[in-house]
This record gives C-alpha cells, sequence and structure tokens, in this order.
C-alpha cells in the first residue's frame, strides 16, 4: 500500500469512529474496498456523507486519474487541516487534470488564504507546470516584508524556484538572502540556478 494512503486510511479511519455516523465503520470500510470509481464519485455529489467519507473518495478517484475528484481535491487543498491538504496535494498530482496548476497558483498566491499555502506552493514545484516559477515569485515577494508570519511558505517558495532553477528566479532569491531565516536556503537555490552562481 502506498504510504500516502496508508496516512489517509489511518486518519479516516480514526474519524469515522470518532464521528458517531450510524453504519461508520461499514461505510469506511466499503470505500476502502471498492473498485467501483461511480461509487465513489456519489459519494461526492450526493448530500448527506461526511467529511472523511469525501476525503477518501476523492483521494483514490485522484489516485487513479478520474477527473470527477478535481474539484473536491482543490477544496481539500485549501482545508485548514494540514493533513488534508497534504492527501489532496498527492492525490493531485497523480490527477493528470491540466486545470491542478492554475488551481494551485490561484490557491498558492492568495493572500486571504496564505495560511494554507504550504502544500500548493509545494505542489506546484511537483508539477513544475509553466504556472509554477510565477506564482512561486509572486508567493515569496510577498513573504520578504518585514515581520510576515509565513515563514514556512516562504523557505518552500526559495526551496522550490531553487528545484525549478529557472533563472526568472534570481532576483527574488537574492533579495531572500536579506532575510536569517531564509538565508542558506536561498544560497542553496541560487547555486541551482544557470548564471547565478
Amino acid at each position: 500500500m502506498d504510504e500516502e494512503l496508508r496516512a489517509l486510511t489511518e486518519r479516516l479511519r480514526a474519524e469515522s469512529a470518532a464521528s458517531g455516523v450510524p453504519d461508520a465503520a461499514a461505510v469506511y470500510d466499503r470505500l476502502v474496498a471498492t473498485g467501483d470509481q461511480d461509487e465513489l464519485a456519489a459519494v461526492l455529489t450526493e448530500p448527506g456523507h461526511p467529511l472523511w467519507a469525501r476525503e477518501l473518495a476523492a483521494f483514490r478517484l485522484g489516485v487513479a486519474g478520474d477527473r470527477r475528484a478535481f474539484e473536491s481535491l482543490v477544496l481539500l487543498l485549501n482545508h485548514r487541516d494540514p493533513p488534508r491538504c497534504a492527501s489532496a496535494a498527492h492525490a493531485l498530482a497523480r490527477l493528470g487534470d491540466p486545470r491542478t496548476a492554475r488551481a494551485a497558483a490561484a490557491l498558492a498566491t492568495n493572500e486571504l488564504r496564505v495560511a494554507y499555502a504550504l502544500h500548493p506552493v509545494r505542489l506546484l514545484v511537483e508539477l513544475r507546470a509553466p504556472e509554477a516559477v510565477p506564482a512561486l515569485i509572486t508567493t515569496l515577494e510577498r513573504r520578504l516584508r518585514p515581520h510576515d508570519p509565513y515563514r514556512r511558505v516562504a523557505l518552500a517558495c526559495v526551496e522550490g524556484l531553487g528545484a525549478l532553477g529557472d533563472d526568472r528566479a534570481g532576483p527574488v532569491l537574492n533579495d531572500a538572502l536579506a532575510h536569517p531565516a531564509l538565508a542558506q536556503a536561498a544560497v542553496r537555490a541560487l547555486a541551482r540556478i544557470p548564471g547565478q552562481r
């Protein structure tokens, strides 16, 4: 079993058991075991299903490449609960939907939701889509303001820009050198960009 799926199923098994939903264990077991993608997709569209069931169905559809999971996964990518964001990012990276990079870029650059931008930033790096570098540059520029509280997002942008190796990132990475929490990562990132050593 995939490590991400194992972590997801363990977390959602506990969540379903604590939910008080009638027959939650049976519903959970059915969603884990079924090979019927239509049954999983119905969980995303029918009213009354708890969040844990929707997340499990969306994840399973996403890693199977079923694009009916896209909207649900994007909502989960922007959730306040980091494990849900991480699972959604994992599934979106495997979904193969051309809308994914644009959605991740929109979430990464949304200043009203910057507290939840870490996983969209990491997803953009994994996708290596054309939207990735501009979105990471924009997000990082905003994180370089004095007393910005979102250092983990800033660090993910620095590391991601280094991994992508695009020379457009040079100026913002040079600006990041002035920030002690980012300086070492910025040096490493600049070293990975041709002409920036």
